[in-house]
């Protein structure tokens, strides 16, 4: 019996042409994911259901479910006149190619070739040619048997026209006799090879893998899945995807993070390892890098595979006690993994990783690098602080990752990483008073960044009181309603907390100037320019913007104006630095809207009586801020549509096109798709009045639900295809102990 056509089963003796097909469905195949070759298959079948919400697909007509089997294509030579041309010539399109890739000039391959025309295949197989060639390269196993080949031939082997080279010869030239080999294995020779053992093969280019160290670690004894070895060779410092990658990963994410550099020099020295659990540690933290890199450049496919192949080196990892020196590249590997799913939009395994590092990083005493890590894991719960208004009612339940023992018992302050890892206000978020700063021993860098970390959160817990009061003033929602939405817990937070204990020290202005400082001693120490801290002068500059209250007069001051420029110049001219892992893209789009207040303010007051000096300084000024504005928005427009609905910001409405009429704004901020984050809203609503305010906040909740619902009709399955099963790495991680 065989498949036809239309798929169904005929008789040998059947007369119509028989069609055999794929075995994976065209969608399957496309997207590499394994089919189960039913009609419809498995993949397809979740698919409809999961789109069109039911639960079983009885009595659903087969092309609904667009699962489709094409024919498939012949494979092998192709018959005919040509085929039977390179029988007889005894090699094919590709040898040849390779042939005179190597040496154009050389007339001894040409020559051999038509010595030995019309001999046929021989007995020398690929991998006795493999042993030829090994052998020919002083391995200690005796001479080659050249018997049955012309003295033109041995010639040849021997390197002495230069085509193959002494036992010392590159890469290159071993290349060049293998492909030789080859093609004198296809026309023929009766000599038999002796055998030599099977690991001393050097049938691979060493330039196109990081190491043959790391080829056989991973690769050689588990059956790794094909998108670790497929990807190995990204780790080499000399591919150049890889270093791409790793540049875009350096310029975004870790520009702000500063953490330690990976032992590169450890993972390609053959001598440096010393054992496959450390080779796999190792690399997955070069394979998360990567990964990130390609998040940020939105090679989705790319950034998928590589978050797999992270998770398949940590499940190797964990399988035996890492040692001391290797213990932070897991905690690196699990804390950027968690980064990539924030991206990604899945919270709550981003919460899941976050704890598993959080317990990883309990267990243990000192590991150098853990300051810098906390610190930005303290920056990215400022984020997640921000996107659930300090509500810890919103997050996801996750289970208890960390048993009631990992927790300090105490309610001692500490400012060391094992306290901090060990304290249970930390479990879902880092908040109280900032502990990194606190930390006199810690890195400048990591302090700098722990207390706008902590300013941050502050201005979450202002804006949800200020919200609470306005909701109450406007009336339009029961105190139960409002008492549900911005409960108290989410107002007196532990950061409020310790915000009053020590106000004059941690308040919102002293911790950005404390962190401003600490950014220069940073640079004069390590001898950095300005260039190379963007991101924190970014930040210091918005913050520093923020809580400036202005004149009553003129509303912006004109050191207000000069820091909302900086902020949006600093994001055109570094727009990777939008992918912080953190609310850096928040912070400018709240700069963006800021600017539209202030183009709002200049054209009502350009009807106002004033001489002609004040009106060319004022045109001057509009230019300069519109041009800005238009810039930046388009930067936003555009990084927002790559995110997921729960971490964009606003979306900024374009100035009028046709000139506003008298009494209109010249910026229509009522258009504004409102950001979730309470703290945002506030610099869209700031001159509205609390009704107003609170009746927008509704109905922008209202078109983000729909937002939301939107994109999950038009986001493709591609998640669920490639995604990895790292539940037994989850699973592994809540278990571990120090070796």
């Amino acid at each position: 019996m065989k498949r036809g056509s239309d798929g169904e089963q005929r008789a040998n003796g059947d007369e119509q042409p028989v069609i055999p097909l794929c075995a994976s469905c065209d969608r399957c195949r496309a997207r590499k994911t394994r089919c189960d070759g039913q009609r419809p298959c498995g993949n397809c079948a979740t698919k409809y259901m999961k789109k069109h919400k039911i639960s079983s697909i009885e009595g659903i007509d087969l092309k609904e479910f667009e699962c489709v089997y094409s024919p498939a294509k012949r494979r092998g030579p192709v018959p005919g006149r040509n085929a039977q041309s390179r029988k007889v010539n005894g090699t094919n399109k590709q040898d040849a190619i390779n042939v005179n890739a190597l040496d154009p000039a050389s007339s001894q391959t040409s020559t051999l070739m038509q010595r030995h025309a019309g001999l046929g295949r021989g007995q020398y197989e690929d991998s006795d040619i493999a042993q030829l060639l090994l052998q020919r390269q002083g391995l200690g196993l005796g001479p080659v048997a050249l018997g049955g080949l012309t003295s033109a031939d041995q010639a040849i082997l021997a390197g002495g026209e230069g085509m193959i080279g002494d036992a010392a010869g590159d890469a290159s030239s071993q290349l060049k006799q293998l492909n030789y080999l080859q093609q004198l294995g296809s026309l023929g020779g009766s000599k038999q090879i002796p055998e030599i053992p099977a690991e001393k093969d050097f049938n691979t280019d060493q330039a196109q893998l990081p190491s043959i160290a790391v080829e056989k670690e991973i690769a050689r004894e588990d059956k790794a899945p094909d998108t670790v070895t497929a990807h190995l060779a990204l780790l080499g410092t000399d591919s150049i995807m890889g270093n791409r990658l790793r540049a875009l990963y350096h310029l975004s994410i870790d520009e702000l993070f500063k953490l330690p550099p990976i032992q590169t020099e450890i993972l390609h020295s053959s001598n440096g390892l010393n054992s496959k659990s450390h080779t796999s540690a190792l690399a997955a933290a070069q394979f998360a890098e990567v990964a990130l890199g390609a998040t940020v450049h939105n090679e989705v496919p790319l950034s998928l595979e590589l978050s797999n192949a992270t998770v398949y080196c940590l499940c190797e990892c964990i399988k035996e006690p890492v040692k001391p020196d290797y213990v932070f590249e897991v905690i690196r590997s699990i804390f950027l993994l968690g980064c990539f799913y924030m991206f990604r939009g899945d919270i709550v395994r981003y919460f899941k990783y976050r704890q598993a590092c959080i317990k990883y990083i309990s267990k243990f005493e000192a590991v150098e690098g853990l300051e810098a890590l906390l610190a930005g894991m303290a920056y990215l719960d400022a984020w997640q602080y921000m996107i659930h208004n300090a509500n810890e009612r919103k997050l996801p339940n996750i289970g208890v990752a960390c048993e009631a023992g990992d927790y300090a018992t105490a309610s001692m302050f500490s400012c060391t990483p094992h306290g901090i890892a060990t304290d249970p206000k930390n479990r879902m978020w880092i908040q109280g008073p900032p502990p990194i700063y606190m930390n006199q021993e810690a890195i400048f860098h990591a302090r700098a960044l722990d207390a706008l970390s902590f300013a941050i959160r502050s201005c979450c817990d202002n804006a949800n009181g200020r919200f609470a009061v306005m909701s109450k003033e406007a009336a339009i929602d029961s105190s139960e309603e409002i008492a549900q939405e911005i409960p108290e817990e989410s107002i007196f937070t532990e950061t409020k907390k310790g915000l009053i204990e020590c106000e004059a020290d941690l308040c919102s202005r002293s911790m950005v100037a404390s962190s401003f400082k600490l950014l220069r001693e940073h640079e004069i120490s390590t001898g950095s320019m300005k260039q190379h801290n963007q991101g924190h002068h970014l930040i210091i500059s918005a913050m520093d913007a923020f809580l400036d209250d202005g004149e009553e007069d003129h509303g912006f001051t004109d050191n207000q104006v000069q820091s909302l420029i900086n902020v949006c110049n600093i994001a055109i001219e570094n727009p990777l630095l939008l992918y912080h892992a953190g609310p850096t893209y928040h912070m400018v789009s709240n700069a963006a809207i800021l600017l539209c207040h202030l183009m709002n303010g200049m054209h009502a007051m350009n009807s106002s009586t004033s001489n002609g000096t004040s009106r060319e300084m004022e045109a001057v000024v509009f230019e300069e801020v519109l041009d800005t504005f238009l810039s930046v928005r388009k930067l936003l427009h555009v990084h927002r549509r790559k995110l997921p609905s729960k971490l964009r910001c606003h979306s900024i409405p374009r100035p009028s096109l046709k000139g506003p009429t008298k009494g209109e704004a010249f910026v229509d901020l009522n258009e504004t798709i409102l950001c979730g984050c309470r703290g945002c809203q506030g610099f869209v609503l700031m001159a509205c009045s609390p009704c107003v305010a609170a009746e927008r906040a509704r109905s922008a909740s209202q078109k983000r639900e729909i937002e939301e619902l939107r994109e999950l009709d038009t986001v493709d399955a591609e998640w669920n295809d490639y995604q990895y099963d790292d539940e037994a790495l989850l699973n592994a991680l809540s278990d571990i102990m120090p070796s």
